[in-house]
């Protein structure tokens, strides 16, 4: 069993705020309820998940109807405190799930497929990606940001499992990477020179690529494949928010 982190802090962007009133993106309403619950019902319907700590603005969370196993926490100032005030609470350091707060379409069978994937390889940092065809597929005209690299072409997911101890260590770094997380160029000029040549040439491989992060945050890191394109589809503009709030009327 895993604990889990929602990252409920993120106020509503500029794209998103002609859609709707909500000061924060977790509350953007989506079927009827709150998208953060969707997240969190995903989680607990894994049955792989413990205790859910759901960080954000705690007054408005403690509105909504999470699972029994939820606990409601305040956010930090940045992406990064708010991912050390979850780890703080945890008491423990046992890897741990940490979700963004804005992929309401994420499933349970997800969820299981990542951690499943994730028990093949001993690391600290485990990050999915998914196909474009894949994604394109199942969810057609979706617009994403993609990575070519020698195995195909990919889009990132917003499902990590963490190692607590590794947090403070690579923070600065990370919160880089988090600024630049949809922009492929800007990451790869982090990652080194000969990174951005292979990336234009669309050579990388996926171990050039957990081999070079690991050096850069001295931590071990596995990318993991998925099938589930649930894990990236996050609403972050009007076009993503149209998509979900239909995906939901279809399954009514």
């Amino acid at each position: 069993m895993f604990d889990a982190i929602i990252l409920a802090g993120g106020e509503n962007s500029k794209k998103l705020s002609n859609c709707t009133t909500e000061s924060f993106e977790a509350l953007i309403e989506i079927a009827g309820r709150p998208m953060v619950t969707f997240v969190a019902r995903a989680l607990a319907e894994s049955k792989q998940v413990d205790r859910i700590f759901v960080l954000g603005p705690a007054d408005q969370l403690r509105q909504c109807e999470f699972p029994p196993n939820t606990i409601i926490l305040d956010g930090g100032t940045t992406i990064i405190d708010t991912i050390r005030r979850g780890m703080a609470a945890l008491g423990h350091a046992r890897k741990v799930l940490v979700a963004t707060a804005d992929i309401p379409l994420l499933t349970a069978e997800a969820v299981n497929h990542f951690l499943a994937q994730c028990s093949h390889v001993d690391a600290e940092l485990y990050y999915p990606i998914v196909p474009r065809d894949v994604n394109e597929r199942i969810y057609p005209g979706n617009k994403r940001t993609y990575v070519r690299l020698r195995a195909g072409v990919f889009t990132g997911g917003n499902l990590f499992l963490v190692c607590p101890s590794i947090v403070d260590q690579c923070a600065q770094v990370a919160e880089k990477i988090i600024a630049n997380r949809k922009n492929p160029l800007k990451l790869c000029q982090m990652l080194g020179w000969s990174f951005v040549i292979r990336f234009l040439m669309g050579t990388l491989r996926l171990r050039d690529v957990e081999h070079r992060v690991a050096d850069l945050l001295g931590v071990s890191g596995a990318v993991i494949q998925s099938p589930y394109p649930e894990l990236g589809i996050d609403v972050d503009k009007p076009s993503d928010l149209e998509l979900v709030r239909a995906t939901f009327s279809l399954r009514v």
